[in-house]
């Protein structure tokens, strides 16, 4: 049986986008962010609110899909892998994989009014406006929307409580899956994080081997290493320095474990603990989200 039948019936069906953002949730948001720099008002919040509305209701494309509206929200800590885990559930499932943070890069390499603003504000860790993710993620589900695409994988959204508010307020999230590491596996991989700076490839430098104790079993993950013709071209973020990467694990403990508590109350959160790498891990949340199928064998 076809895993996107299987799930439909597992978890929630699709619900249209309700009608109207609740007052409240615009009244409770003002246009400076309290969590670092604020960047100029060139996005009302209201009006980018209201457009992540619009670009939320269903296409009206006839290839919409009804057994692929999966609305899934990925939560964890900085490095923790959620990209590469949505990445591989996107292809599985024949969604499209969001990740905010892609969104932002994006914005940070054209030459944008606010560019330099977020630069400041990426490079110190720091969480970027609610009014600016939600301009931007509502540009992207516009975009899909028009090419027919039915639900997706939030990766990197929502970040903080008002953001999971605003986003129930326009869509009916499925589920909600927090990805956990312990802290050390997740220093030393935002440490050992490279990109092809000519393809854009992610690899990963960094051999983590963290011995188990009380009962814990040991935590093996192998280096991602590059192909020969991306070997003299990796570079590193501009973020992925010990010092700010320690500042934005602080800031995602302070600002965003209230959003697991906000999911779990809602009965939507799947808690799953990775053991190790990819080998190790993948087997295991695919048996989390009742997902064995052969077809995980595709993309293993």
């Amino acid at each position: 049986m076809a895993v996107s039948h299987r799930l439909f019936r597992l978890f929630s069906p699709f619900t249209p986008a309700k009608n109207n953002l609740s007052s409240f949730l615009i009244r409770s948001l003002s246009s400076s962010s309290p969590h670092g720099p604020s960047l100029d008002p060139e996005i009302d919040l209201k009006e980018a609110a209201a457009e992540l509305e619009k670009s939320s209701s269903p296409s009206s494309s006839p290839s919409w899909t009804k057994g692929r509206n999966f609305h899934w929200v990925f939560l964890g800590c900085p490095g923790v892998g959620k990209g590469t885990y949505a990445s591989r559930l996107s292809t599985l499932l024949g969604v499209p994989h969001i990740a905010t943070g892609d969104l932002v890069r994006e914005e940070l390499s054209s030459s944008g009014l606010l560019s330099s603003q977020l630069k400041e504000l990426v490079n110190h860790g720091k969480l970027v406006p609610d009014e600016f993710i939600i301009s931007l993620l509502s540009k992207r589900l516009e975009a899909g929307k028009e090419k027919g695409e039915s639900g997706y994988i939030l990766d990197g959204f929502p970040r903080t409580v008002t953001q999971a508010e605003i986003l129930e307020g326009v869509i009916n999230v499925d589920l909600v899956i927090n990805l956990k590491l312990k802290e050390e596996a997740l220093l030393a991989k935002c440490l050992g994080r490279r990109i092809c700076s000519e393809c854009g490839a992610n690899y990963n430098v960094a051999c983590i081997d963290i011995k188990g104790g009380d009962g814990d079993d040991r935590m093996y993950m192998p280096p991602l290493l590059p192909p020969p013709k991306c070997e003299s071209k990796l570079i590193t973020r501009a973020d992925d320095t010990e010092e700010v990467v320690k500042e934005r694990l602080r800031v995602y403990n302070k600002m965003t474990q209230p959003v697991e508590e906000f999911y779990r109350k809602r009965g939507k959160l799947l808690e799953f603990e990775l053991p190790g790498g990819i080998p190790q891990s993948w087997p295991k949340l695919l048996r989390a989200l009742h997902l064995e199928d052969d077809k995980q064998s595709a993309i293993a």
